[in-house]
């Protein structure tokens, strides 16, 4: 069956593998979230933040059904996690609204973590693609796999690498395998870059390397361009970046206006 990727779970390792004993969540379960002053050497740099923001929140669990009684480690990661935040993004956030997204998840693997930061990205922050696979209640009432990808943004506060913002959507495993070109990076790019905004003159072989994958096009104008996407667990491929080959034989990241091609369409 040629659609079999959208139907399979991910096979990935999970990356957020820290290993934070009991001694370390113990320390900070009595206290309220406002009053826990986290360590340094959790902010060492942008990745480091991400991994370890994800690795305690690995066994957190808010759900009212599945599983056989406890669960991990309950409810006592949430308010160490939610100091990873920078004040303003506390600021947009409240706790509670914090401690409410987590509604019916009862595990998080980071499958998925890539450092997309380029010229696009507003000084000073760092963009990350993430991919998480979560257990979930069902309505059936049993527990099953959820997965959501998206970015996660990071800014220095004080010295530490902190989450200024973290945006996420949910993959769905039925509409990609029945439906759409949008959800295949080549169709994509021939649709959009050759028939909508008329830039292909030649789409080259597509280079995957794991969920990685570039398409390669010679433009109607003699530029050289690549389009990079990530592959999900559902199999969709998301676009990431656009480069195009500069003067100096360089792959230089741009942005182009499909809104444009498709009022021009």
């Amino acid at each position: 069956m040629n659609n079999e990727q959208y139907f399979r779970p991910s096979p990935l390792p999970a990356l957020n593998n820290r290993d934070f004993n009991f001694e370390f969540f113990d320390k900070y379960s009595n206290e309220n979230y406002n009053k826990i002053v986290l360590p340094d050497w959790l902010f060492i740099s942008p990745q480091d933040t991400l991994i370890n923001y994800f690795s305690i929140l690995q066994e957190a669990e808010n759900i009212s059904q599945g599983g056989c009684g406890s669960i991990g480690l309950a409810k006592i990661p949430y308010p160490i996690a939610y100091n990873f935040f920078t004040s303003e993004y506390k600021n947009k956030i409240n706790h509670s609204s914090y401690f409410n997204s987590f509604n019916n998840i009862g595990h998080i693997n980071l499958i998925k973590l890539n450092n997309i930061t380029d010229e696009n990205v507003s000084n000073g922050t760092y963009k990350y693609f993430i991919e998480l696979e979560t257990i979930e209640p069902s309505v059936n009432g049993t527990v099953s796999f959820a997965y959501y990808y998206g970015y996660a943004y990071i800014q220095n506060e004080n010295g530490k690498y902190k989450i200024s913002d973290i945006d996420l959507k949910s993959e769905d495993f039925l509409c990609a395998a029945y439906h759409g070109w949008r959800h295949n990076a080549e169709f994509y790019v021939d649709a959009v870059y050759g028939d909508w905004c008329k830039l292909i003159k030649r789409r080259y072989p597509t280079e995957q390397s794991g969920y990685l994958k570039n398409i390669y096009i010679l433009g109607n104008d003699a530029h050289d361009y690549r389009f990079e996407f990530f592959q999900l667990t559902n199999g969709t491929d998301i676009e990431i970046h656009q480069f195009i080959k500069d003067v100096n034989n360089e792959w230089k990241p741009i942005k182009i206006d499909v809104n444009k091609c498709i009022q021009r369409y």
